[in-house]
């Protein structure tokens, strides 16, 4: 885990065999995203799992995901200590979050009540419930958000766990108005044993550059007059003038 001080959050999306765990429906892949002090640390968790149970047609259908393929991957028994170990102590940001919550509450519930819950280890932060205060009466699906914070996710055909975190990490970062950016120092990889050598930042190539705002004569001229004001009072000691005589 890491061990960077500050602001831990971790942009967390499941897959799933269903919609509902109360029916017997299971996780069948976890993508997860560390963000350091709102930075991607391009430290993540990603596993696909055999959720011991066939998936439903409709699921396949949005994931991708086949009784075939997850039929060799670990349970979520095997890989849940450290899962754990990965989320605890931090903010998990997730896109409509009492689903995937739900589901892992269930999968904890399965291995025993000694596991706890989420609410046990993570604060939760859902993103769906801010953008809808932060947009009340449109759609606020995470396509509609990319599409509204001009973030490409065109290679996006289907859903995937991993992709959908590193989207959101995008999306939640733009919403709330911080700097998209990768941390140097953080490790590299996935604690899934998936290393991930792609950059997360996916704005538009024809998005719209920023404007370039230039004072004009009159701001200029009061910005020289407030400068001699403070030279004088200092005794020439403005710090300003000095950065501009480089002294």
């Amino acid at each position: 885990m890491s061990q960077t001080a500050g602001l831990r959050q971790i942009v967390l999306d499941t897959e799933t065999t269903g919609l509902e765990p109360r029916e017997g429906h299971r996780i069948i892949e976890i993508g997860c995203v560390e963000l350091i002090n709102r930075r991607i640390t391009r430290r993540n968790f990603h596993v696909y799992l055999n959720p011991e149970r066939e998936v439903d047609a409709e699921a396949v259908n949005v994931h991708g995901l086949s009784n075939d393929f997850l039929a060799d991957k670990p349970l979520f028994a095997d890989v849940a200590r450290e899962f754990l170990d990965f989320i605890k102590g931090a903010e998990l940001v997730i896109h409509n979050a009492a689903f995937d919550v739900g589901f892992i509450n269930h999968e904890f519930a399965l291995l025993g009540s000694e596991w706890g819950a989420v609410a046990d280890h993570c604060g939760v932060l859902d993103t769906l419930m801010l953008a809808r205060q932060m947009h009340p009466g449109q759609k606020n699906s995470l396509d509609a958000l990319c599409r509204r914070y001009e973030i490409d996710n065109s290679h996006r055909e289907l859903h995937g766990a991993l992709l959908d975190a590193e989207i959101l990490a995008d999306v939640y970062l733009l919403m709330t108005g911080g700097q998209v950016a990768l941390s140097l120092g953080g490790s590299e990889g996935s604690a899934g044993g998936q290393r991930q050598d792609t950059g997360i930042r996916r704005l538009k190539a024809n998005r719209e550059p920023l404007r370039v705002l230039r004072a004009d004569e009159a701001e200029l001229a009061a910005h020289e007059a407030r400068l001699a004001a403070i030279d004088k009072a200092s005794g020439g000691n403005c710090v300003w003038r000095k950065l501009e005589a480089g002294t």
